[in-house]
């Protein structure tokens, strides 16, 4: 067939591939190519691989090619599509592949991977939802309340329903009307052991499921794109309530929080900043009324991570530390008692506190513009009180373009936030990607999050390679993985997504934005021109920032010569 197809094409004077005007059109089409790729966020650290890291790339692509054949094909013929579950293909959206990524060999090299510093994840959207529900049924003293009965289908699925610890007898609790009928006596306490086993909808059993609900979103809720995104976080936020009130008492929290170190550890995380909102009520083990203030929650924090690092598990794990955050729909007056915690509470706790942040949906809450003069206070009040906290502010998390919030971009740029997070609109500001170069900005990139909170119908639709291709630095993030459904603490899912949907981001793609991590990272406090120039000057520098990048880079050299061992049946050069 394919020397008819030959002589057909000599017949009718079609060039052929060997021809020299063609050899020379591939040529430059391929200088082309090349020349875009000097370009890009990574093409400095290509340079400087080794053979083994080189090796070990490219064996990562060649499992890439076979998985996207093997594993992520449907098939196109009628009678496969109809025989399949499921359609399938390369890039597919997160909770369609999450079971079966976690079965391929990509998957199993990125868990392995040394991963670096995991600088945005909100610390109350981190706890394993199970673990959690497990900790509320067997710690005593743990009661549901709600302002109402909860009785309706409605009511199961969207009245507020909160926990509290109690020392009120069980013979006292017992006296109270459930809350699942009419009688109930509005914010009763109820303890959970009797809520649970009296659920109308399957006793104990269905009543994890239904906590369990409350407190993440489900897939489906994914999928509903053509709800939008005000839709969407509608649900988010009632997620966080029913978490924090089971999370913040003291018992509940110790256990989850080890728990959690110990995932990231696991999975190659060395260091991590958590943001989390300081609204919540934190109780003392066995104090029926909340703590004034939140020393005594850091002071636990701290407690945790040292115990945590003294451990055979978390003998290689750095630190924690904390980004204060407030909710950006908050009035003046709300933001500025909170910035003023925020900096009694740096004074206490110097080595926990490193940035400031306003969390909360962007396109709900206030632009920065409107926050700029409470912005600038907090920055004069924290030079009179001789502290230094950094803005690390969200911006650009939405699908606007030229309204007031996706302009966050600019005044966070301009306030000079040392990162930015998401900046998921960035990539439509040509200016602003040149000044976030300029000025040494790195990205937090949030792939499944931005995919689940419906800005990006999956990884094949994300901004993200348009950032890379114009040399931004990136790194790659988290956000809320328990609520998102990850199942498991870590990075392994974002990165696996990256790697498997995005052809131009390989291993030595996903190495350069780990470099980032560690580069961007606030192990220490640091002046504006100090933070600079440790993060130009990378892994040449002389500091904490470039012993620990070449720390990981002994780390990830170990890495590289496991992969070429593993698997040895892709090296081309055996």
């Amino acid at each position: 067939m394919g020397g008819e197809n030959t002589h057909w094409e000599l017949e009718e004077g079609l060039p052929q591939f060997e021809d020299p005007f063609i050899q020379q059109y591939l040529k430059g089409r391929d200088a082309l190519i090349a020349e875009e790729q000097k370009r890009r966020h990574d093409a400095t650290y290509r340079k400087s691989m080794s053979p083994i890291a080189a090796r070990a790339c490219k064996i990562v692509s060649q499992i890439r090619a076979r998985e996207q054949n093997e594993v992520w094909t449907t098939g196109l013929d009628a009678e496969t599509a109809h025989q399949a579950d499921e359609i399938l293909y390369p890039g597919v959206m997160f909770h369609h592949a999450k079971g079966r990524m976690e079965k391929t060999n990509l998957w199993k090299i990125v868990e392995k991977m040394p991963k670096g510093s995991l600088l945005h994840a909100h610390m109350d959207a981190m706890f394993d939802i199970d673990f959690l529900i497990d900790q509320a049924f067997s710690t005593p003293g743990i009661h549901i309340l709600a302002p109402n009965p909860l009785i309706s289908p409605r009511d199961f699925e969207k009245a507020p329903v909160f926990f509290q610890f109690s020392s009120q007898s069980t013979a006292e609790s017992e006296k109270k009307t459930n809350i699942w009928a009419e009688g109930y006596e509005p914010s009763s306490l109820i303890p959970i052991q009797t809520a649970a086993s009296s659920f109308p909808n399957g006793g104990e059993t269905g009543f994890r499921e239904w906590l369990r609900s409350r407190c993440m979103l489900m897939p489906e809720h994914s999928y509903h794109h053509h709800h939008g995104v005000d839709a969407i976080w509608a649900i988010f936020t009632t997620t966080f309530p029913v978490i924090n009130s089971i999370l913040m008492y003291e018992p509940i929290f110790r256990a989850c929080f080890r728990r959690m170190l110990g995932q990231l550890a696991a999975d190659g995380i060395r260091y991590v900043e958590l943001r989390i909102a300081f609204v919540f009520a934190w109780r003392k083990e066995g104090k029926d009324q909340p703590e004034d203030g939140y020393d005594d929650w850091c002071r636990t924090v701290e407690e945790e991570v040292e115990r945590f690092k003294q451990t055979e598990e978390g003998k290689s794990f750095y630190d924690a530390r904390i980004i204060w955050t407030t909710i950006r729909r908050f009035g003046n007056k709300e933001i500025v008692e909170t910035m003023k915690q925020c900096i009694e509470t740096k004074h206490a706790f110097p080595d926990l506190i490193c940035g400031f942040d306003l969390v909360g949906q962007e396109d709900l809450g206030r632009p920065l513009k409107d926050l700029v003069p409470v912005l600038f206070w907090f920055r004069k009040r924290c030079a009179e009180e001789g502290v230094d906290i950094p803005f690390f502010f969200h911006a650009g998390e939405c699908l606007g373009d030229g309204d007031e919030t996706d302009h966050n971009l600019f005044d966070a740029i301009l306030l000079g936030t040392r990162r930015i997070g998401h900046g998921f609109s960035l990539y439509k500001h040509p200016l602003l990607i040149d000044l976030v170069k300029e000025k040494k900005i790195m990205i937090e990139c949030c792939p499944i999050s931005n995919e689940i909170l419906r800005l990006a119908s999956s990884i094949k639709s994300h901004p993200l390679p348009a950032l890379l291709s114009r040399g931004v630095p990136v790194s790659l993030c988290n956000d809320d993985p328990a609520i998102l459904g990850h199942g498991k603490n870590g990075l392994t899912h974002d990165f696996w997504q990256a790697l498997q949907g995005l052809q131009n981001i390989d291993l030595a793609g996903l190495a350069m934005m780990v470099q980032n991590s560690i580069r961007w990272s606030c192990y220490e406090d640091q002046s504006t021109p100090e933070w600079k120039h440790d993060v130009e000057q990378g892994i040449l520098g002389e500091g904490l920032k470039a012993a620990r990048l070449r720390e990981w880079h002994t780390e990830f050299e170990k890495f590289c010569e496991w992969v070429v061992l593993e698997f040895a049946e892709f090296d081309e050069e055996d």
